[in-house]
Formats: structure tokens, sequence, C-alpha cells
């Protein structure tokens, strides 16, 4: 399991993929392996198990054959039930990574080393401060449409990625997010004031700003779409774009400077984060 010290070497710098989806299955293997010899030496047949876990005998087996992904919480009741001293939650947020889509495991695992990560947003609000509300709408809203079981893994994945706010020391963290994002009622206008109170929330944290840009702005330094730049506790420093589930993740030195001097110029021309922090409070009291 990869510490925070480690360099990261990503699995293809320009891929549309990734390469992360066999590193996940084999992980997720894995697990289902050590599972089911933990049930085993525990002298517990998969219904008497799924009884104490909370799962029917069919999902047990779908996690040990590594079919179905558990979320966090099932692998911590699991290992209390088992009494596995911590070796399946040593695990866990490996697994939860397999949860998301190929294209984006490389991108979740640079996250988590991240000491520095500016986000530009133009659809919908970042996965690191969505609300489980607004996440769950977004996959639902899926085309082609998820299944429940992948909506299930998808949401546990989003959670386990927001474990980023509570590491230390914490990370400085930078979103800038169009006005149309922060204004579409994404599952309903009760989710919407959700998703609005928690980005006041984390923008009043002293590691977090958020900024919106204005529809009625003439000047934008990014009409070419969003982006991701991130610079990880080694001094690494990547760049990620994504669109239609395809993604390219770039090392080169002038590329990211390219987009990281973008960023910096849509900061200027974006709201301050104190006049962003208005502007949603504003948006709040009429939603």
């Amino acid at each position: 399991m990869e510490t925070a010290e480690e360099d990261f070497t990503p699995a293809d710098n320009e891929g549309g993929g990734g390469g992360g989806s066999g590193e996940g299955g084999g992980v997720v293997a894995a697990f289902g392996k050590q599972l089911k010899l933990l049930r085993q030496r525990a002298g517990l047949e998969r219904e008497a198990f799924g009884r104490l876990v909370g799962y029917s005998p069919s999902s047990i087996a779908s996690f040990e054959q590594g079919r179905r992904i558990p979320s966090p919480r099932a692998i911590e009741k699991a290992d209390r039930v088992l009494d596995a001293g911590g070796v399946l939650i040593a695990l866990k947020d490996e697994v939860a990574r397999a949860q998301y889509p190929p294209f984006f495991q490389d991108m979740a695992r640079l996250e988590a080393k991240a000491a520095h990560l500016c986000e530009y947003s133009t659809l919908i609000v970042p996965g690191l401060v969505q609300t489980p509300e607004y996440a769950l709408a977004v996959f639902q809203q899926q085309r082609p449409l998820l299944t429940e079981e992948v909506i299930e893994e998808r949401l546990a994945g989003r959670l386990v990625r927001q474990e980023i706010h509570s590491r230390r020391p914490e990370p400085l963290l930078s979103f800038i997010l169009e006005e149309s994002v922060v204004r579409r009622p994404v599952g309903g206008r009760e989710v919407l004031r959700g998703q609005l109170e928690q980005l006041l929330l984390f923008g009043h944290k002293r590691n977090v700003d958020i900024q919106v840009m204005p529809i009625d702005r003439e000047d934008h330094a990014a009409l070419e779409g969003p982006f991701t730049t991130i610079e990880t506790v080694k001094g690494q420093r990547f760049a990620y774009t994504e669109v239609q589930g395809s993604s390219r993740l770039f090392s080169e030195y002038v590329k990211i400077q390219e987009l990281s001097a973008c960023y910096g110029i849509l900061r200027s021309q974006a709201l301050t984060p104190r006049e962003s922090l208005a502007f949603l409070e504003r948006l709040l009291g009429e939603t």
C-alpha cells in the first residue's frame, strides 16, 4: 500500500483510460480471497456471516469472488466481526479506489497525495466538496444509466476521496466554479440548498478557497474547458483534464505551466473568495 511520501508514477500520462482497471481488479480480488480465508477461519458460513454484517449470502459470495466491491463501512464491520485485527481495514482505501471508473483511478491516487490542488469546474460542483445527496443525484443522471450497485460503489468512492479534508497537514485547495454550476438544481432545490450550505462551510476553512466566475464576465482565460492542477507532498506536479468519460493526466512541464498560468489568470477574473462567499449566501437565500 503506497504512502503519501512515495513518488507518483501514472500508468499513462496521456492516455484516455489510465490503465488502473487491472490494478483495481487485482486489489478487489485479493481482498475477496482474504475475506474468505478470514470467514472460514472464524468457522462462519456465508449465511451466518451475512447476517452479522447485514448482507445476503449472495452478496458475501460476490465480495469474496471479487465481483462486487464492499463499501468502507462494510469492510470495517467485517474486520470487527471476523476479529481480523485491522487486516481488512488496511486494504480499505485501495479497495475504495477500485470503485472509480478506470480513467479516474490514477487521478484518485494522485489526489490522496496532494499538497496543493486547484480545480476549475464548468458543469457540476467538484467531487471533493459535493454532499452525498448531490453526488447521488449526479450518478443517477449519468447516461448510459448506471446500475444501483455501481451507483452505490461510486458514491462510496466519492466519500473516500473527501477524506482529504481530514488529512494533516491540511492540503491547500482552490476551486473556481462557473456561476451556472452553483445555480443548477442538480437533484432538486433541497439538494442544491444543502450543497450551497456545504460550499459555504468549506469556503470558511483556512485551507480552502472557493471562487465563483460570474456569467457576465467579458474576460475569461479558460474557455477551453475544465481542468485540475496538483502538486504532491513530494513536489511532483501534474495536470488533469476530463470530458465525456475520457481523461488525460499530464506530467510535462510546459503543459503544467500553461494550465497553472491559466488558473492564475482565472482567479484574478473571478470573484474573490470573500465576494464569492457573499454571492453564495445571497444565492442560498434565494433558493
